[in-house]
């Protein structure tokens, strides 16, 4: 299994509306329905109204990397500069 999170900084009050695009493209419908994908959840933090983590669980490695070049992550990258300033990617270790 291959698990990464990606911690996202949102433009003030956008965080929700990021959310409800993701939803409503049918680009987070798209992914979880992608072959290897276990789990792909987003998290609000209380503190910081503009971070969003989000969780990808994977089967393999090469499964994500098949993932991140699929037409509907073309589409996500269409709007993401309208709510996201910035984007960090981190593999989680599960033992």
């Amino acid at each position: 299994m291959y698990t990464i999170y990606v911690k996202f900084t949102c433009l003030p009050e956008k965080r929700a509306a990021f959310i409800e695009k993701v939803k409503e493209t049918g680009v987070l419908a798209a992914i979880r329905a992608e072959n290897g994908c276990i789990r792909y959840d987003y998290y609000l933090s209380e503190k910081d109204p503009c971070e969003l983590l989000l969780i990808e669980q994977w089967e393999s490695k090469e499964h994500q990397q098949v993932h991140v070049s699929q037409p509907h992550m073309d589409v996500l990258r269409s709007f993401k500069a309208d709510y996201i300033t910035d984007t960090q990617l981190g593999e989680v270790e599960l033992k």
